[in-house]
Parts: structure tokens; sequence; C-alpha cells
């Protein structure tokens, strides 16, 4: 069983700068199949955009979709862990702050990320969290 984030984290995790547009953002969420973006500049992570953001602080303001920036939809300063942090500390955080995702930083340049899914499916595959996340998408 993985010890370490780096066993389980997903690596070279989608990235995108904090003036791309939410319709773009939301168009590579679907085209890779993924629910999270982090939003990087200069190598150092500005904030994580989910597609939850995305539904929740734009469309559901009524923000234009083709002049709001991810900026204006991402959460700032996330809270992140380390590839070396034990599993056990991705668990805590998760619990702690109510998130689902969490950005993986190495020496403060993003990595990887790490999912409440990954965790499902490495500590209890039979569950059914487990099961849905490593299910094929069924676009």
């Amino acid at each position: 069983m993985a010890q370490q984030v780096r066993e389980i984290m997903t690596g070279t995790p989608a990235a995108v700068g904090p003036q791309t547009s939410v319709t773009e953002v939301a168009r590579r969420m679907r085209e890779e199949d993924i629910g999270a973006v982090l939003v990087v500049e200069d190598e150092q992570l500005r904030g994580l955009v989910t597609d939850r953001d995305l539904v929740v602080r734009v469309l559901a303001d009524g923000k234009n979709i083709e002049d709001t920036t991810v900026s204006a939809a991402c959460s700032a300063d996330p809270v992140a862990v380390s590839p070396d942090d034990d599993i056990d500390r991705a668990v805590q955080l998760m619990r702690q702050r109510a998130v689902r995702r969490l950005p993986v930083l190495d020496n403060g340049r993003p990595v990887g990320i790490i999912s409440l899914g990954d965790l499902a499916i490495e500590r209890d595959p039979d569950s059914t969290l487990g099961d849905i996340s490593s299910a094929e998408p069924n676009q």
C-alpha cells in the first residue's frame, strides 16, 4: 500500500495562467475529462479552479463567460501537500478543509494533484467511491 503522496498523485496536472478565460478552462476540463485545473503564474501556484467553481462563481452569478478569467473563479491560495508527505496527511487536510483535491508542490512548484478519488482507489478500492473513481468515463 502506498505511503507517500507521490505514489498516488496525478503527475503533470493541467495548469493555466490566471488570465485564461473560464470558457477555455471548461473546454479543457471536458477534453481531458478532469474536474480541476491549477492556476499557475511564473511556476508558482496561484489557485485551483474546479468544475463546481465555474458553476457557483461564474454561471450562478450571471457573469459573462467570454469575459471572465479563471482568476475570478479560482480558490486562491489552496492548501497543498508535498510529494513526500504521508497519504494520511493528505487525508487529514482534505477532512479539515472539506476539499476533494489538493495540489502537490515540490519546493513551491506544482508537480501534481491528489484527489479524494485517488485516495479511495488506493485505500478502499472496493468502496463505492473507489469503484466509481476507477471506472472509465462514460461521456
